[in-house]
């Protein structure tokens, strides 16, 4: 079920809510708890009953072996033991994941490299397992570590499934969500919790459907055109791109919005997912603000597992290179997305070795030091990075990728419509002029949207650097955990803040008519695929 359609909005999510707090009214705490569950896993059940199966055989196993890896449990207090344990753990987890998502690719590229004719069935890859798995594998490592207890199977359950964070993330942790779950006042209806929930979940619900959506029709003709083989000029790939770029960015924006905001209404505080990431100065900085929870369970299990900074920097290098390299995996079976987690990689290990330059010259390199000239170039740069990187990133092959690359590089030419020249001319012969530099202008350049596209990026750019974000407007009522501190960075932009009122309930009830009127044809979300 997706949460910008009619079934979900109008149906599903009101009487969800409705039988929690009667049933919690009621001081029947653990069947509110339950019910939570079942409507959690019906949630999921949506999209394909099938893979209802391996989610409750995921949870079962990964439960019964968290009561194992548990310290002073019998034979299991051994640390022998119980670090075996852990690795078969893992190893199951990850086992799953490889064969779901990653079986096809791996076939796929021995036949291309060996000349075998190799074959395997199509695999439909069941919704959330990247997410769904690689919580529990936080859970089982953090119990290994002592820092997470187990809470009874229900709360685990609802630790797993609960329904605003289960398909596209965050990544949370036990310690964040069960405490929560056992806190008396979620029972009872809260008309603030609600007002705050509802009001980021309409906010995101805008983002996707009327933002990222339209963005979609601009994107995808290019992205298609250039797996198709045909040549993109300079205008048609930076214009394509970049609606790209916006539209993933409010896209996975808004739902990170939605799931915050769901989660509030029922009292309930998930950690931070995205935090304005175009705004950030350098590519370490983006990757604190870009798929928080991702970031920081790579940090956690993967990067400071493997050594970290610890071993010098040669290692450490190979170690961000390596990470990113994985990360890049995880999104997607492609060479694409590992040639996307590879460029990020260099990305971090040149933006490191910058900073190290910088201490050795006695430069610090404060987060917020430098003149403003200098930030407005740091962010640009880094914006300039990773529209680069969200080329692989979208793109369906490597030949699809480098001719977008090369019309961004303007090695295909520069086309634009003929009526560009008609205005240009009010200002003098500028037509000719760009003529005899090589341009063109024709009747139809049909991967370019014109004015239109441009007034939404221009809307859309104006909004990702001049705006507050969803949690700097809604900073006074703290609706979302912030365990890495990235909203402890100074707000910029225009100093908007959310109050309870008549002006705000207007303002949500009218955008929420306009998203009920755009979802004529619902989309899911791009990290569902992930």
């Amino acid at each position: 079920m997706l949460f910008n359609s009619y079934e979900f909005v109008l149906i599903y999510l009101p009487l969800v809510t409705a039988v929690f707090f009667l049933l919690g009214r009621r001081q029947w705490h653990e069947l509110a708890i339950t019910w939570l569950v079942l409507a959690s896993l019906f949630f999921y059940g949506w999209w394909n009953p099938r893979y209802l199966i391996l989610i409750v055989v995921s949870m079962v196993l990964n439960f019964w072996l968290g009561t194992l890896l548990s310290p002073g449990t019998g034979a299991t207090a051994q640390p022998r033991v119980r670090k075996a344990l852990l690795i078969v753990g893992v190893t199951a987890n990850l086992a799953s994941i490889a064969y779901f998502k990653y079986a096809g690719f791996v076939v796929e590229t021995i036949n291309r490299i060996a000349g075998t004719s190799l074959h395997l069935d199509p695999i439909v890859l069941p919704l959330a397992i990247s997410f769904f798995t690689f919580q529990q594998i936080a859970y089982l490592v953090d119990v290994y570590r002592d820092e997470a207890r187990e809470s009874g199977p229900i709360r685990y359950a609802l630790f797993v499934t609960f329904f605003p964070q289960l398909i596209a993330g965050p990544i949370v942790h036990h310690k964040e969500m069960l405490p929560q779950f056992r806190l008396s006042r979620i029972f009872r209806f809260d008309h603030r919790c609600m007002a705050i929930g509802s009001s980021i979940f309409v906010l995101g619900l805008f983002k996707k459907v009327v933002i990222a959506d339209t963005f979609s029709g601009y994107a995808a003709p290019m992205f298609d055109a250039a797996q198709r083989g045909d040549a993109i000029s300079f205008f048609e790939a930076w214009a394509g791109t970049l609606a790209y770029t916006f539209q993933l960015y409010f896209d996975f924006s808004g739902y990170s919005d939605m799931a915050i905001g769901l989660a509030a209404m029922f009292g309930i505080r998930l950690p931070l997912n995205f935090f304005s990431p175009y705004k950030a100065v350098n590519i370490v900085e983006f990757w604190r603000r870009w798929h928080i929870t991702l970031s920081r369970f790579l940090r956690d299990y993967l990067y400071i597992p493997l050594g970290g900074s610890r071993r010098g920097p040669r290692r450490h290098y190979l170690n961000l290179f390596v990470t990113m390299l994985l990360g890049g995996l995880w999104h997607g079976a492609g060479w694409t997305f590992v040639a996307w987690g590879a460029l990020h990689g260099l990305y971090l290990a040149a933006n490191h070795l910058w900073h190290g330059v910088r201490r050795r010259l006695g430069l610090a390199p404060g987060r917020h030091a430098g003149s403003a000239i200098g930030r407005v170039a740091g962010v640009a740069l880094t914006f300039l990075c990773v529209v680069v990187g969200w080329v692989f990133f979208r793109s369906q092959s490597f030949p699809a990728a480098l001719t977008i690359l090369a019309g961004m590089a303007g090695l295909n030419g520069f086309v634009l419509p003929d009526w560009y020249a008609l205005r240009l001319d009010r200002f003098g012969p500028v037509s000719d002029w760009l003529i005899r530099l090589g341009w063109r202008f024709e009747k139809e350049v049909p991967h370019l949207g014109g004015l239109r596209q441009l007034t939404w990026l221009a809307i859309a750019a104006a909004i990702v650097w001049f705006a507050p974000n969803t949690h700097q407007l809604m900073r006074r009522w703290a609706p979302g955990l912030d365990p890495t501190g990235v909203a402890a960075t100074r707000p910029h932009g225009i100093p908007i803040r959310w109050q309870p009122g008549t002006v705000w309930a207007l303002l949500s009830v009218g955008l929420l008519l306009a998203c009920l009127n755009a979802m004529d044809g619902t989309s899911e979300f791009l990290y569902y695929q992930f």
